[in-house]
């Protein structure tokens, strides 16, 4: 059975909100591994790992440096340098969290590198969400896997070019340095090309709209839904329930 985009949204937002409310170690890993899982049998694996890779390395060595360094309520001290301690507690503090924000955005990745455009703006359409809004939505959600695929297109342009990339950092920073220019051009390019695009099709006309594409839905998938944000719901009320009893 197909999944509404929908209720590939709600799966994504949901587990979102539960790991975030849940802040459990063992529950973020399951959900990195099931999203990786989901990722190899889409077929969008190769896609999406290097981009998540680009988004959490730097945030998890941020979470490394700034609690296992600097983490006020560590006692056992592992290794320090002045002020600067590396503690249990900070370094045990940081992989929750890290594990926590990868979990998150994986969610969210395997959604956005999943989904078909077309068809989530028909669905938001159909439920009432203006025009407009329903593209710039669906166009936020999909913006990491569309910009992945430009990139790489601009990289074998310049490759076919004479462009070597060497192995190494260093190297392969320049390299994206020179891939950096043409990539926000192209995407400023485009975005106006959409704009004039939406404007001819009156996205901004006020009044009712019809549309050619119709995503097929089922109550077994509404009521999935349903469940999906009251779990979400029901997780972020008790962890704010929790958090209210230890104070």
């Amino acid at each position: 059975m197909r999944l509404h985009p929908l209720t590939s949204l709600a799966a994504a937002g949901s587990t979102a909100a539960i790991t975030t409310a849940a802040a459990s170690l063992p529950l973020s890993l399951a959900v990195v591994a099931a999203a990786a899982v989901v990722s190899a049998r889409a077929g969008t694996a190769r896609r999406m790992l290097p981009a998540a890779a680009a988004v959490l390395l730097p945030l998890g060595l941020s979470l490394l440096v700034l609690h296992g360094l600097f983490f006020p309520e560590g006692r056992t001290v592992l290794v320090q340098w002045g002020p600067a301690r590396v503690t249990a507690e900070g370094l045990s503090f940081a992989v929750e969290r890290a594990a926590q924000l990868g979990a998150v955005i994986l969610a969210l990745l395997v959604f956005s590198f999943s989904v078909s455009v077309p068809d989530l703006v028909a669905a938001l359409s159909a439920r009432g969400v203006q025009g407009r809004f329903a593209f710039v939505l669906a166009s936020t959600l999909t913006l990491l896997p569309a910009i992945t695929s430009r990139a790489e297109g601009i990289r074998q342009a310049q490759e076919s070019r004479g462009l070597v990339i060497r192995r190494g950092l260093l190297h392969r920073v320049a390299a994206f340095r020179r891939q950096a220019v043409p990539l926000v051009l192209s995407l400023v390019e485009d975005a106006g090309t959409r704009a004039a695009a939406l404007e001819s099709r009156g996205f901004s006309n006020p009044g009712p709209r019809t549309s050619y594409r119709v995503v097929p839905d089922s109550r077994l998938q509404r009521v999935f839904r349903v469940v999906l944000l009251v779990a979400s719901a029901a997780a972020v009320g008790a962890r704010l329930w929790f958090a209210a009893e230890g104070t």
